[in-house]
């Protein structure tokens, strides 16, 4: 398959969304290098011979039931030159773990798919590509989430001053004034200021937070002041809040789940919405972001911070080392942060936990 034919295949957000194009890439980088996990390096000690994928499955639960890191997939991945396109897996296609050289990969063998009969008519069910991961959790979230890097460019964004009918609030299938520069039949969203996040050790800006409130559209425009049609609103629409041109949320091929190629330090900076406690497949806000190397699809451990203690000789507050307790994979890296989901986590992780490389485990399968 050519490369655009691949990136074709990573189209706008739609079900048959694969990893296409930025597995295919990183598969080629990757078996070039001639390396990979050993059957003692990373590899299950309960991983299965087979497996069939069922609907449901995502690719990083399907890796996870072979290998310890689940960013690892590429390493062991083995292109089968009998199938056109190795890259899309489906429902019903069955993973073999082989041996090749002497280490471990694995390969698919196609299914057949399903055919229904009746006296009218045959049909073939479209078939539906896995996704990497619960790709619905992240699209609700960028659907409604977005972060500005520098705040100080709020004075000059586009804003509602008033309702249609001197109203204050304003719904769906209302009309509201926006001053700024707004284009005649463009939609826009309408956000309201969030949360203001803030490196705990030195205080530093490091993004604020809008959340989206409803979509309008730009009716006419006269001397600075847009007359614009509320289209849609899962919150009132009040003055001053901010309209901006929709961003651009595709979830791109590359979103490929990989451990960063660098050392990153940082913590769990929030959760949008004011939990504290977090658990698997919620979002969180990192202290870390573009300037610090992570990209989409990075994937880092998360250590939860060891109790603090009082040395029963001396008296003084210790604090225990802490435990790793669980996975995050950056979906949206901005310049200062990023907004990661939590794709695992042994125990009940927190605000403040460390964030750093993921650990490769040795010495665990024997076969």
């Amino acid at each position: 398959m050519d490369e655009n034919a691949t990136w074709r295949l990573g189209g706008p957000l739609r079900r048959a969304w694969t990893w296409g194009a930025g597995l295919s890439l990183l598969l080629a980088a990757t078996l070039a290098q001639a390396q990979g996990v050993s059957w003692e390096q990373g590899l299950r000690s309960d991983a299965p011979d087979r497996y069939t994928v069922v609907r449901g499955d995502t690719l990083w639960d399907i890796s996870g039931r072979f290998l310890r890191h689940p960013w690892q997939w590429p390493e062991v991945w083995q292109v089968n030159p009998q199938i056109r396109n190795p890259h899309l897996i489906y429902p019903g296609d069955v993973i073999t773990l082989q041996d090749c050289h002497g280490r471990p990969c694995l390969g698919i063998e196609r299914g057949q798919g399903e055919v229904r009969l009746s006296p009218e008519v045959r049909r073939v069910p479209v078939r539906e590509a896995i996704e990497p991961i619960p790709l619905d959790t992240v699209r609700h979230f960028l659907r409604d989430h977005r972060v500005i890097d520098d705040p100080e460019a709020l004075d000059e964004l586009a804003y509602v001053v008033a309702g249609n009918d001197r109203r204050i609030i304003s719904g769906a299938g209302d009309r509201i004034y926006a001053r700024g520069e707004l284009q005649r039949g463009q939609r826009y969203g309408i956000y309201r200021v969030g949360e203001r996040y803030h490196d705990a050790a030195t205080g530093e800006l490091l993004g604020l937070e809008l959340i989206g409130i409803g979509r309008a559209r730009a009716e006419r425009s006269e001397d600075g002041i847009a007359l614009m049609e509320v289209l849609a609103a899962s919150q009132e629409v009040r003055n001053e809040d901010i309209v901006l041109p929709l961003e651009a949320r595709e979830l791109a091929s590359e979103f490929m789940p990989r451990a960063p190629d660098h050392e990153v330090d940082g913590t769990i900076l929030a959760v949008p919405g004011g939990v504290r406690f977090i658990g698997r497949l919620q979002v969180v806000a990192l202290d870390r972001g573009r300037r610090d190397g992570l990209e989409t699809g990075h994937v880092l451990q998360v250590e939860q911070q060891g109790e603090r203690v009082v040395d029963p000789r001396t008296g003084e507050s210790l604090r225990l080392p802490g435990t790793d307790a669980g996975l995050v994979m950056v979906f949206r890296p901005y310049e200062r942060m990023s907004y990661g989901l939590v794709m695992r986590a042994t125990r009940t992780l927190e605000v403040g936990d460390r964030l750093h490389n993921p650990r490769r485990g040795v010495g665990v399968a024997q076969r």
